[in-house]
């Protein structure tokens, strides 16, 4: 049975093997990077939640990067993959965009003249909150990430870096206005942790999914010389200014940088991070003494390893934990260190005798955060039982400080409060006692730790479970409550939402504002009363990943939804005339850049003495020529109502721009000169040029008289007419065949219904109104409602893969 089983595991393992040698040659061959992925337990969506099973293993690089990789830069040679053009998405912010709308993931203090908290969320973005006696108010938004903020840590006395599952590391001036002053790339995974030596404010250590530990010299890294070429290249492309070097050089730098910089005579020189080699899994926690010259990390391998960070050298790895490792703290002389794990235990570890002095059975569930005091006698610990544990290292005395509704992710002391972050996207100051960590124990019954995991779980289903002594924060940072829940509407413009608060909202994501609020309703009732038998086609996908909608634009999908100016309630168009929804809704994301645009053209043409060029730039029109004028839409940059963005709360757009660089910015934040290396292509052409891609928005069907009809036969072969050709056109169609002889100019020559009618029809009533004897257009036996579209017809009551058969009579009593 053994053999069996490992010829089984062997076999399994050729097979993955293969699998990744295939996807391995199928990414060199688009130009792209390829590292070997590792079976991790822990994706985005499952990272500090409890709905998610800790233990089963998720494939990390089978989820798209921040659901962004666009394909390849164009096809290589040999290579029939189509190209895939780069996509455009817009994140809908919500009316009071100083709160966070998604669940925090990290948190960082400064203390200075005004004390600040910074806090990191799912929503992509960081915060900064000044810090009053009774209060807070954010000062700051810091936003350039376009996933997940996983970790920030303050270095030095004035800079704040923080990592992300975009695969980056940014560098920002903590008291600025949210400039991200650098980007660093080297990981090839979601990164989800830092670590940084107090006393040397150079180095910062990172850790990826792709158990990657890199340790960076910042000071060398934001030297203008070692910037490496794409790193500029998107910091010119996205007007950000780069600070040069931001940090002072301090004479405590450990780590040796002389061979940290590649250079070629032909590029610029790269700075390359020291790298700790030795992971083969996930990285989820770092720890770095304060001098810089000690470095523990932990993960799913259920190790500590120890590591020289000047070097990257591993000098020891401690056994113990049974379990992922979640969270690690050293103190301040490198000496002790504490980790916790998804095996509910806390260990102390003595890196000098190289193991296990205590372990501390605190926890019912898995240890996800860890806050020491400055001495290193007593550990806050929270996770996935969702309490705040105090304990005293020496006597084991343990105390439950107080409970949260979500799991603890992470924390943060200050003084005598501790700050308690949780996927929910509110932040949470509680009374800690920090200096003076013994007044605790005096105000509740506390109990001994014990070493063996299982002695708690019994405790606690013995029903002798621990009281916490707090019952309210002192303190709390509000959030948006965010969105758990989504459906997009038949009408292929509205999104109706659940969030976190049990709140339903209908959103119109042409305008990226909520139009309808209708409080705590359930869901699906409201979902059915809101269904409409329409049919338009799917020309954008939608999702919550930060909290808020995510609305993802791709070409040529985004063009193949059309309406008329009535169902719009546009006035000014001609009735028959197409209105391309994402035409108008590019429109409406790009209108402030057009004006900026317009206006840099202007101010340089007006000082070179020349006349103000038209809209109509030649974007890569040599190496795509299939590319359609519209001409039913007007060559202008009008904006309809049903597409104007806020200005007071903008949404922010996310899109590719040079080198595969994903960047993010508010749409008001456009500055006009950006073009075809930072925006997609086909957005520019389609606002600036008025053309759009080939699209098929036809709907091809037969047209015969009903089995009882007296009506006379209109010998037809197969017609093609606009998807969105309402019925009573149909019906305009048979009369003016039968009455009239010959159609007036409802069908064109070859077969197909042209755009327009008979100008009697514009006005006043609506055409199958005004015609007699009335006609009635059937399909599978079912009278057709005159406003009733091509597309709903063969969605709703024909429902078959074959061209549309619609019947003709007249209408039933007349």
């Amino acid at each position: 049975m053994e053999q069996e089983v490992r010829a089984s595991i062997r076999v399994k393992a050729r097979i993955r093997l293969r699998s990744e040698s295939g996807r391995k040659h199928r990414m060199l061959s688009m130009g792209g990077k390829f590292s070997l992925p590792t079976l991790s337990p822990l994706n985005r969506s499952s990272f500090g939640r409890t709905a998610v099973d800790e233990k089963t293993p998720l494939h990390p690089k089978l989820r798209d990067l921040a659901m962004h990789r666009m394909g390849s830069a164009g096809n290589m040679t040999g290579s029939n993959r189509p190209r895939k053009e780069k996509r455009l998405t817009y994140v809908l912010n919500y009316a009071d965009d100083s709160k966070h709308c998604a669940g925090i993931n990290c948190l960082a203090l400064l203390k200075s003249t005004q004390d600040y908290v910074y806090t990191g969320s799912r929503d992509g973005t960081l915060k900064r909150w000044a810090l009053d006696e009774s209060a807070t108010s954010c000062s700051a938004t810091f936003a350039s990430h376009v996933d997940w903020v996983n970790d920030a840590v303050i270095v030095g006395d004035n800079t704040l870096v923080s990592c992300s599952s975009d695969t980056t590391l940014k560098v920002w001036n903590c008291l600025s206005d949210g400039t991200c002053t650098a980007t660093l790339r080297q990981h090839s995974d979601y990164v989800i942790s830092l670590a940084v030596a107090e006393k040397n404010s150079n180095i910062v250590a990172s850790g990826a999914l792709g158990g990657e530990v890199l340790i960076w010299d910042l000071e060398v890294a934001l030297a203008p010389a070692s910037k490496s070429s794409d790193t500029m290249e998107e910091e010119c492309s996205n007007g950000i200014a780069g600070s040069g070097n931001s940090l002072p050089a301090t004479g405590l730098r450990s780590i040796s940088s002389s061979n940290s910089i590649c250079t070629h005579p032909s590029q610029t020189p790269v700075y390359i991070p020291v790298a700790a080699k030795g992971h083969k899994e996930s990285v989820y926690a770092l720890a770095m003494n304060e001098s810089g010259t000690l470095l523990v990390s932990g993960g799913t391998e259920k190790v500590v390893r120890v590591w020289d960070p000047r070097s990257g050298s591993k000098t020891m790895k401690l056994k113990g934990h049974t379990d992922n490792i979640r969270a690690l703290l050293l103190d301040s002389t490198g000496r002790f260190c504490l980790s916790g794990s998804s095996d509910s235990m806390i260990r102390l570890w003595d890196l000098g005798q190289q193991r296990c002095i205590h372990s501390y059975a605190v926890h019912t569930d898995s240890v996800w955060a860890l806050a020491s005091t400055s001495t290193f006698s007593h550990v806050y610990s929270g996770g996935r039982d969702m309490s705040l544990y105090l304990t005293d290292l020496a006597t084991r005395e343990s105390l439950l400080l107080c409970t949260e509704e979500q799991p603890v992710v992470q924390l943060a002391l200050d003084d005598d409060s501790i700050w308690v972050a949780t996927p929910n996207s509110s932040v949470h100051c509680w009374p800690a006692e920090g200096s003076h960590p013994q007044k605790a124990f005096q105000r509740g019954s506390s109990f001994l730790a014990g070493n063996l995991s299982f002695s708690r779980a019994r405790a606690s289903l013995e029903g002798s479970a621990p009281v916490p002594i707090y019952k309210e924060p002192k303190l709390a940072i509000p959030g948006n409550p965010g969105i758990v829940q989504h459906e997009v509407l038949n009408n292929r413009r509205h999104v109706l939402t659940k969030d976190s608060a049990g709140s339903v909202k209908l959103w119109e994501i042409t305008r990226g504002v909520v139009v309808e609020d209708y409080g705590k309703v359930s869901f699906e009732e409201k979902k059915e009363e809101l269904f409409e038998m329409v049919s338009i086609p799917a020309w954008f996908t939608v999702d919550a990943r930060f909290g808020s909608l995510s609305v993802h634009l791709d070409t040529p999908q985004c063009f193949s939804a059309e309406m008329y100016p009535v169902d719009l309630n546009i006035t000014g168009k001609p009735e028959d005339e197409k209105v391309n929804l994402g035409r108008e809704t590019l429109k409406g994301l790009l209108a402030h850049w057009l004006n900026r645009r317009r206006q840099r053209i202007g101010s340089q043409s007006s000082a070179n003495g020349d006349s103000l060029p038209g809209n109509n730039v030649n974007i890569r029109s040599l190496s795509h020529p299939r590319i359609d004028n519209d001409g039913n839409a007007d060559n202008d940059s009008l904006v309809y109502p049903p597409f104007e963005f806020s200005s007071v709360v903008p949404p922010s757009v996310i899109t590719e721009g040079s080198h595969g660089v994903l960047w993010r910015r508010r749409i008001t934040d456009f500055d006009g000169s950006e073009d075809e290396k930072d925006l997609p292509w086909w957005s520019l052409d389609c606002v600036l040029n008025n053309r759009l891609p080939p699209r098929d928005t036809k709907c091809s069907f037969y047209l015969h008289p009903s089995e009882d009809s007296t009506v006379q036969s209109l010998t037809q072969g197969k017609l093609s007419a606009p998807r969105i050709l309402r019925i009573h056109k149909v019906a305009n169609y048979v009369l003016e065949k039968m009455v009239l002889e010959k159609p007036l100019d409802v069908v064109n020559t070859e077969g197909s219904f042209a755009p327009g009618g008979n100008g009697a029809f514009r006005s006043g009533l609506k055409s199958w109104q005004k015609l007699s004897p009335s006609i009635e257009i059937l399909c599978n036996n079912q009278v057709l409602s005159p406003d009733m579209s091509l597309a709903t017809v063969r969605a709703y009551i024909w429902k078959k893969p074959e061209d549309l058969v619609l019947n003709y009579r007249a209408a039933q009593g007349k």
